[in-house]
């Protein structure tokens, strides 16, 4: 079909859409005689006019001036409403029989770009089915910017059939009556349409629907082409095979999926349980749905039913493709998750360990920099923690949590959540620098930044305490600090901390949550895997290996000492007094080297390292690092053994009369 321009539908159509442009205030004032007397000029002056503002008439593109005059003449659009410009244009359209396949509407920064391709007759879709949908789908739109994104024809149809199936029923009768007061025709399976049944919510059965019953005790439910077929089809190309065989389209997919790793979690799940709560039916749906989120909206979150639901009242029934879009990823994700739990559990051998490791973290975090400014790095975190820990806290105050600062946090959490009294770890670059446990958190601060101010500088803090405003006073007074971590953190000594803006303050909740079992560390082309270090050691677990006996209070700082000792990259070496580090030699290539720097760090500081105890992470190779401690003066010392000299070892400690303890557990840490 072609479209002959005139003067006088031309003059026609003009004017009705520079009287619309008039009424919205849109066209600048110094065009309006000069526009207005176009109209009533030849064709041949109006292509002057048009050339003029550099509209191009040719044959196929005559129907274009009507479209691009308009804009080119709109170089401010304030408070522009959206909605009355389209429905102009469609009128406009409309009335003059045009017919058009792609319709695009372009962001451009101070006007709209409106194109209309013609083509021919055997290939047209009528511009009226798109008017219709459209305008409804613009319902409630004002821009300040005009700009929106329309390609062959999404967000048009209103949403016609959801359906619903659900192990998680929180929130979903509320859910499913807002669709209802808004005509869309509710599927459902099982307990699940039993559930919204007697809640009052009128839903179609799926074995109504599908004409075809479930069996296999519920083993089969949904998989069934009719059901699919409506999510999976692609709303134009797939239109006559859907009215061949009487599929409506499935315009909303609502799933959760059977509780698997809830129920693999629980000690006495069995086999068959765990494999009857493997999700066949579930994942088919929501994979079909978000493999077609140019159509269908998809929610595996229960959390996301509001969001949903705002759209479709804001967009007259239906979502916009950028939720849906965001929704088939969550989709996505989950499924992969659940798949990978399967996967794991089923892979299990008889080490303990699957033979494939499906691990999915969800990002929360675009990091400045990494560990240095030239690296680029991001935040991840497990799905459904439940122990208490720097990716499960939450954030006070300060500025946003650098690389190093969750490094950091970690490592000092990780330090202060293995003392049952009130305990402070004070870290540097992953290492303690200063440790201590007290009768509350005031003192136990107090000594651990005695051990090194130096290295305190810009530390992380850890409590395993609520932080008082007592103790808070005490570190912005004393020190600047990077991060401070605690279960909790009063409102008292929010106030203190607040007056340091910079100064991130976590909430990390209670310590005494159970831990993860596993530790994972990133090696070039692999993973290594293995249980948590979470080995403890009492009184009587140690050894005494020397002649000379421990004290009581000796065997209290060496109990101390080697939890500490346990948080220090090896080798390790902890010197302990009264229940506080005094010194810390960290990460040395050998122990004899630790040992000389944890003195070290004690002379500096004036603190007495006569009558103190060290610990080491690791047995002695030699007797070297005796005679370092001995002449330190350390009077104990704790030790896993298992040296091929361990007995030179000891005797060294029975000539200083030194009192030396074997744990026969070793704390690497690397």
């Amino acid at each position: 079909m072609s479209f002959s321009l005139t003067s006088e539908n031309f003059q026609s159509i003009c004017a009705d859409s520079f009287e619309f442009l008039v009424q919205c205030s849109c066209i600048e004032d110094k065009y309006y005689e000069e526009y207005k007397n176009s109209l009533g000029c030849s064709l041949d002056n109006i292509n002057a006019y048009c050339l003029k503002y550099k509209i191009h008439i040719t044959d196929l593109d005559q129907i274009k001036v009507l479209i691009f005059s308009i804009p080119h003449l709109i170089t401010n659009i304030p408070n522009f409403q959206v909605k009355n410009y389209l429905n102009s244009i469609f009128s406009l359209l409309n009335e003059s029989h045009i017919y058009n396949k792609k319709f695009e509407i372009t962001k451009l920064s101070s006007s709209i770009d409106i194109c209309c391709n013609l083509i021919e007759d055997d290939q047209i879709v009528s511009v009226y089915t798109y008017i219709k949908g459209f305008q409804e789908s613009m319902e409630s739109v004002v821009s300040d910017k005009p700009f929106l994104y329309w390609h062959e024809k999404k967000n048009l149809e209103k949403i016609t059939h959801a359906l619903i199936s659900v192990s998680d029923k929180t929130g979903i009768v509320d859910f499913a009556k807002k669709l209802q007061e808004k005509n869309i025709k509710v599927l459902s399976t099982g307990g699940t349409a039993k559930h919204l049944n007697e809640h009052g919510v009128e839903v179609v059965d799926i074995e109504q629907y599908t004409n075809f019953p479930e069996m296999m005790n519920g083993r089969i439910k949904t998989i069934n082409p009719k059901v699919h077929g409506g999510i999976l089809a692609r709303r134009e190309q797939d239109f006559e095979v859907m009215q061949k065989y009487n599929i409506p389209p499935i315009d909303l997919v609502v799933v959760n999926l059977y509780p698997f790793q809830a129920t693999i979690a629980q000690a006495d799940c069995t086999p068959e349980q765990a494999i009857e709560n493997i999700d066949i039916g579930g994942p088919a749906m929501l994979r079909a749905a978000a493999k077609n989120h140019q159509d269908v909206t998809v929610i595996v979150d229960n959390t996301d039913y509001q969001t949903v639901i705002d759209e479709i009242n804001t967009l007259q029934g239906n979502t916009t493709l950028e939720t849906r879009t965001r929704l088939a990823l969550k989709t996505f994700e989950h499924t992969a998750q659940y798949d990978g739990a399967i996967a794991n559990y089923l892979g299990q051998e008889e080490d303990g360990f699957s033979h494939t490791i499906n691990l999915q973290f969800n990002k929360t975090q675009s990091m400045r920099y990494g560990e240095n400014p030239h690296q680029s790095a991001a935040f991840y975190i497990e799905k459904n923690i439940t122990e208490a820990c720097v990716a499960s806290s939450r954030q006070c105050q300060g500025k946003e949590m650098s690389y190093n600062n969750m490094a950091d946090a970690d490592a000092a959490l990780e330090c202060v959540r293995s003392f049952n009294e009130p305990a402070c770890v004070i870290v540097k670059h992953a290492n303690p620098c200063g440790v201590a446990v007290c009768s509350n958190i005031f003192d136990a601060y107090n000594d651990a930044f005695k051990t090194d101010p130096t290295s305190a500088f810009g530390g992380i803090i850890a409590f395993n305490r609520n932080l008082n405003e007592k103790t808070a006073h005490a570190i912005i007074e004393r020190q600047f600090v990077e991060v401070i971590i605690a279960p909790n953190v009063d409102n008292e000594a929010k106030k203190v901390l607040s007056s340091k803006q910079n100064v991130r303050v976590l909430e990390c909740g209670d310590l005494n949550a159970a831990q993860p079992s596993l530790d994972y560390k990133r090696v070039t082309g692999g993973l290594l895997v293995q249980d948590k270090d979470l080995g403890v050691i009492n009184e009587n677990d140690i050894k005494c290996v020397s002649d000379t006996q421990p004290t009581n209070e000796q065997i209290k700082d060496l109990l101390f000492a080697w939890k500490v000792a346990k948080a220090v990259k090896s080798n390790a070496i902890v010197y302990v007094k009264n229940q506080m580090t005094i010194g810390v030699g960290a990460g040395q290539m050998s122990r004899v080297y630790s040992a000389k720097i944890a003195d070290i760090k004690a002379t500096d500081e004036g603190l007495t390292v006569e009558g103190a105890v060290m610990a080491s992470d690791a047995f002695f190779p030699f007797r070297d690092g005796i005679d370092a401690a001995a002449q330190a003066g350390i009077k104990a010392i704790i030790q896993p053994g298992g040296s091929m000299r361990d007995a030179e070892v000891i005797e060294a400690a029975n000539e200083y009369g030194i009192a030396m303890v074997f744990t026969g557990m070793r704390h690497f840490k690397h």
